[in-house]
């Protein structure tokens, strides 16, 4: 056998390089993997919104516990690539694979998984896929363990946490830029309403707005926000010409931005390198990165001072705690995307409260964005007071999928 490859042990998987436990020191193996596709069936084609649909893994061990985890890719694909039959060596099915496991041993799954997936994964939807496997991994460990997950990560590095709220009314779609505003406007309001001290103001306003008008907008909404308050910006990729990007970062230096994210087109890495060479705010990116090898391009090509690799699309816990400590080497901070669910929210949580390279993560929160999969898919939801949340106590994720929810937005065959 080829190293990487497992035989059984007591009907469980054990890789051959590793010492065989003893049947004292086993939990109870993987008995189940379920991939749920789920979705709102509300077209939102013209609009971006990530939270429309997911696929989430359920994972349940021999006596009964389970772990869940969910990935932002379409449903049907994710679910045909877990399930998908074994070819060959590098061409394997997930399920199979993870049947007769130990969860609790979730980097030696990741490796193998990645490993065996080499020819249909590697990049793309086979970390996706595999990311929602690793979450649920480690929702599933931490409940067999009886911790929440961060202390698998490596115990808490901070008291408490920082999210920031994005502020996103939807694409135009025929509204006036005033209309947009005004909404905008009132989404600032009830965000610091409900504790939030920091956002991120989505200037998604396609060409309703010049460059020289979208500085008197982002200048407005600093001005609503007023002094003392986190402001971050997304651009949705508005600019192909890293001058153009530049000459609007200048006029708004004075506006105590964070960071400016999607500036320019995601895969212009040597434009991010300029654009960051001359930027008087932060430049970010990699929200669509897959591994830490992608994540390692943005910091050494594109130069960038933040990424945002989504937990749910990057490889999961596994890879992002990889990603963070490369981060801290290069002086590079990590704040991860988070536009899904309340399972990704809760992965945002527990990831800043172990990585200490994360000042901020994204939190969508229910009451800012009407999303029924946010709102409905999972609970409870954490309490924001003073621009903090406390650290998570329960084990493993901290919250439950609704059997509900589930029934009424699965897509059947």
């Amino acid at each position: 056998m080829r190293p990487g490859q497992c035989h059984f042990v007591s009907g469980r998987r054990w890789a051959l390089n590793l010492p065989a436990p003893t049947e004292e020191t086993i939990l109870a193996a993987i008995g189940e993997i379920e991939v749920l596709p789920l979705s709102t069936a509300v077209d939102r084609s013209g609009d971006l919104d990530g939270s429309n649909d997911t696929v989430v893994d359920r994972i349940t061990d021999e006596d009964g516990l389970t772990g869940i985890g969910e990935c932002d890719a379409p449903p049907g694909v994710i679910k045909a690539f877990v399930e998908m039959p074994c070819a060959h060596q590098w061409s394997q099915s997930p399920r199979r694979l993870l049947v007769g496991a130990d969860p609790v041993e979730t980097v030696a799954l990741w490796e193998q998984l990645y490993e065996a997936t080499a020819y249909p994964g590697r990049r793309g939807l086979g970390i996706h896929a595999l990311s929602a496997i690793d979450i649920a991994l480690h929702d599933l460990a931490g409940k067999q363990l009886g911790l929440p997950i961060y202390k698998l990560l490596g115990g808490a590095r901070r008291r408490s946490l920082t999210p920031y709220a994005t502020i996103f009314p939807g694409l135009p779609q025929g509204r006036t830029i005033s209309q947009v505003m005004d909404e905008i406007g009132q989404l600032f309001t009830r965000a610091l309403d409900l504790g939030f001290r920091a956002v991120k103001m989505e200037v998604l306003f396609e060409d309703l707005v010049s460059d020289r008008e979208l500085v008197a907008l982002i200048r407005e909404g600093r001005d609503m926000l007023g002094e003392g308050i986190t402001m971050a910006l997304d651009f949705g990729y508005r600019w192909r010409d890293w001058h153009d990007a530049k000459w609007v970062l200048d006029k708004i230096a004075d506006c105590d931005i964070y960071f400016a994210e999607a500036a320019l087109l995601h895969d212009d890495l040597h434009g991010h390198a300029r654009l960051a060479q001359h930027s008087p705010i932060r430049i970010c990116g990699a929200e669509h990165a897959a591994t830490r090898w992608e994540i390692r391009e943005w910091i050494e090509v594109g130069q960038v001072s933040v990424v945002q690799p989504d937990i749910n699309r990057c490889g999961g816990f596994t890879e992002i705690r990889r990603i963070a400590e490369m981060a801290e080497l290069y002086g590079v901070q990590v704040i991860p995307h988070g536009w899904k669910t309340g399972i990704t929210a809760a992965c945002g949580r527990h990831f800043q409260a172990a990585c200490p390279a994360a000042p901020l993560f994204e939190h969508l929160s229910p009451e800012l964005f009407d999303s029924p999969l946010r709102r409905e898919l999972v609970s409870p939801e954490p309490i924001i007071e003073d621009g903090r949340m406390g650290l998570p106590d329960a084990s493993g994720l901290g919250v439950e999928l609704d059997p509900a929810a589930v029934e009424k937005y699965l897509i059947r065959d």
